[in-house]
This record gives structure tokens, C-alpha cells and sequence, in this order.
């Protein structure tokens, strides 16, 4: 927790309060701090107080990795150098009407906030369906604490009995986290079983097709996927999860010990508390410069808000799209309590770069996924993405941290890294 949280009474000074501190909610932070940075405010200092269920920022799309500690950016290393608060506490509910939100704090005690305005980035989980056994016996790397449960259930095969599933992996659901972490499994499982003929990896999905929305890349995925010995089974149904395997819709059971669940996203579901407009996975409709529509002082960003990110089409939930709109937001939140103009957000360009473990990468632009890289080219640009550009600056340096939350939109990451 900040040292400079203040107690539970109303704050004296305007508050901007931020929920969530991922990809949106730890730039719209910072962005925040850069604009009120050197302005006066007819009623003095402005505070600026993020709310995070964890004390550190989840670089969440590096979760299907087996290093997560790299995963890890301490709160503390990024907002307390720049002023802005932060506690670490669980969102339970939303008052607009009040302008309060309730939290709860780590040792279960309840607390009331008050804002001026409210910055919603509490971004999206995972959509369980109500398949039997799923939610008992499936793993998933959709948050830091899943992905630690699985590498930890991972580390522990060698010391359960022999069994035909014992170092057999079925990853379900073959989107692009689907593809990341199956693509990973063969290299970990053979580490773990010591030998790489006792590993099979499957992965399947109910679509006509593994990887079914990439476009040009989708065969040459399919290709490094049969290259690294992962089987692929498309156009299946899994019936039912248990803690030996998988049933499909046809009877089918394959044994396995590890079970890894992959499939949609949708909005968390406290946007359900925040009156106005929704979409079908739950977002809050916002304009272009991300004030939730109909609802005065409350602003949203990243995989909760729905932007028409480039005038027409809706932003899709992605750290691509998380972080501008969050530096973005950050900006317009305090501009509209200095009575200032905002900026409007627009994004004419989109990129989609999957990572295939020791095979490479490949690299798309436009939503068409026109192929532009892959293999080993593009793994480059993967390793940029995932250990450069997506990380604010770590030195704990004021200037740099305010620098970096400038609201604009970065160029394309490059084709061609040497």
C-alpha cells in the first residue's frame, strides 16, 4: 500500500480514482500524473489513487511463459516516484449516483472511496462455461496467480504414479493464447519428464480450424505446430473435464494429467454495476475520448471499454489497444477536472504477432492478419514486444515515467528486428 493513502473520511483534495492496474488502468496512472503535473486546480492538489487487487502490474499476456517472475512490475517502482497513490484491494461494488466504490482490503476488512471522477479499467477474465468437471480440474494461464498454479502442477508430475496421461497436456481453445502456451508445452513437459517421448501435447477447438481467425498466418501456425510435435484436433466438443482427462462429444477419452482451459473473454463483471450501454462481452460503450456514454464523471479504458478505435471499428481486447487507450484516458480524466480540452484516441493501425515457442513467431497486420514475418524474424519482434515495449520504465526515474505516459500512439513494432 502507498504510504500516501489517506484514511477512510471523504478525501479533501479532488480525487481521480482508478480500478485496475493492468495494461489501461497503470498508464491511464501515469497519464493522469503527467497532466496534472504542473497544473493548478482551483480547489488545490488533485489526488490520483489506483486500486489493484495485487501489488504489482501483470504483464498478462507473458503468462503462458515458465519465467513469470519477469511478469512482475511493483506498483510501487512506477507510482510512487510520480506521486500517485495506490492500495491494494478488491473492487466489490460501484455507486455512480454516490460517486463512491467499496473495496475490500486484503485482511477482509471493507472500505468506502469517494472520487471526482472514476477511471473503470478493471479489464476482462476468462469465460468458464458450465462444462462439467471444467472448473474443478481445469488449469488456465489467463492470470499470474493460474499460471503459477499451473507451473507449479507441472513441477509436481514426476512424483505422481505412472499413468498413459501422466505427461500428456490438452490445451482447449485455439486462440492466440491457446496457440502461445500449447506452443510452449513440449520443451516444459520434456524438461519436467525427462524424456520427449513421453510427452504429447494436444490442442484442440471446437472451429473447423486450429487458429481459425489468423488469416494468412493460420497454415503456417498449423505447420509449426506438427513441426513441434503438438497434435491438433479441430472441430471438437468437449463434452466433459476430469481430473484423468477429457471426454469428448463423441465419447472419445483421452487421458491426461494436465488439462489447460483457453477459451473466450469477456469484461469484468462489475461493468454490469455501471449504468448506460453495453456490448455483448460486457464492455462499456465509450466515445473517442473514452467517457463512458450517459454516465457523467466515470471514464473507461482498455478491455472493458468498447472504442470505435479508428472511427469504425470496435477496439479489440489486447495490450496493443489496453495501453494508448489508458494514456489516453489517464489524460482526458484530469483534463476534464482542469476544465481543459480532451483528446480524442484513434488508432488506424493493428498488429498481431504470436509467439510459437522454439519454432519462432509470425506477424500480421490489419485485422485481415495479412502475413508480413514469421519464424525466426519474427520472434524477434515478439522478444521486443514482450520485454521492451510493453513495460513502463523500470529506473524508478520521476521524468522518464511521466515521459512515457505522453498520450500518443506508438508506430507499429517492426518487421525486421536484427
Amino acid at each position: 500500500m502507498s504510504d500516501s493513502v489517506h484514511g477512510d473520511a471523504r478525501a479533501q483534495a479532488p480525487r481521480i480514482l482508478i480500478l485496475g492496474a493492468g495494461f489501461a488502468g497503470l498508464w491511464a496512472a501515469v497519464g493522469a500524473a503527467r497532466k496534472i503535473s504542473g497544473s493548478a486546480h482551483v480547489h488545490g492538489p488533485i489526488e490520483i489513487l489506483v486500486v489493484n487487487a495485487r501489488p504489482f502490474h501483470s504483464i498478462r499476456v507473458r503468462n503462458y511463459e515458465p519465467d513469470l517472475e519477469v511478469t512482475k512490475v511493483p506498483l510501487a517502482d512506477v507510482l510512487d516516484p510520480i506521486g500517485v497513490a495506490w492500495l491494494q484491494a478488491t473492487v466489490t461494488r460501484i455507486d455512480v449516483a454516490s460517486r463512491q466504490v467499496q473495496v475490500r482490503l486484503a485482511d477482509g476488512a471493507s472500505r468506502v472511496l469517494d472520487y471526482t471522477r472514476l477511471v473503470f479499467a478493471l479489464g476482462s477474465a476468462l469465460v468458464r462455461p458450465a462444462v462439467p468437471g471444467l472448473a474443478e480440474h481445469a488449469l488456465d494461464v489467463d492470470t499470474y496467480e493460474g499460471a503459477l498454479r499451473l507451473h507449479e502442477h507441472l513441477a509436481s508430475l514426476p512424483a505422481r504414479p505412472a499413468s498413459t496421461g501422466r505427461y500428456t497436456a490438452i490445451v482447449i481453445g485455439a486462440g492466440l493464447t491457446g496457440t502461445e502456451i500449447a506452443s510452449e508445452l513440449p520443451d516444459r513437459l520434456a524438461r519436467v519428464a525427462g524424456a520427449r517421448e513421453d510427452v504429447r501435447v494436444i490442442l484442440m477447438d471446437r472451429n473447423e480450424q486450429i487458429a481459425h481467425a489468423m488469416g494468412e498466418a493460420q497454415p503456417v501456425i498449423e505447420q509449426a505446430m506438427r513441426a513441434m510435435g503438438v497434435e491438433l484436433r479441430p472441430a471438437v466438443q468437449v463434452s466433459r473435464v476430469t481430473q484423468t482427462g477429457v471426454e469428448l462429444g463423441g465419447g472419445e477419452v483421452i487421458p491426461a494429467s494436465t488439462v489447460i482451459w483457453c477459451g473466450g473473454m469477456r469484461a469484468n463483471e462489475l461493468t454490469a454495476q455501471v449504468p448506460g450501454e453495453h456490448d455483448e462481452l460486457g464492455r462499456l460503450l465509450v466515445d473517442n475520448c473514452l467517457r463512458v456514454r450517459g454516465v457523467d464523471g466515470v471514464f473507461a479504458a482498455g478491455d472493458s471499454a468498447r472504442s470505435l478505435i479508428d472511427g469504425k471499428q470496435p477496439s479489440i481486447m489486447s495490450c496493443q489497444y489496453g495501453r494508448p487507450m489508458g494514456r489516453f484516458v489517464g489524460h482526458n480524466v484530469a483534463a476534464d477536472l482542469l476544465g481543459e480540452p480532451l483528446l480524442p484516441l484513434s488508432i488506424d493501425w493493428y498488429t498481431t504477432i504470436v509467439d510459437l515457442g522454439p519454432w519462432g513467431a509470425v506477424y500480421t497486420q490489419s485485422r485481415d492478419r495479412i502475413l508480413v514475418a514469421q519464424g525466426a524474424q519474427a520472434k524477434r519482434t515478439k522478444r521486443l514486444i514482450n520485454g521492451e515495449r510493453i513495460y513502463p520504465p523500470l529506473n524508478r526515474n520521476r521524468d522518464d515515467i511521466l515521459t512515457a505516459g505522453a498520450p500518443t500512439v506508438q508506430t507499429p513494432p517492426p518487421d525486421n528486428v536484427l
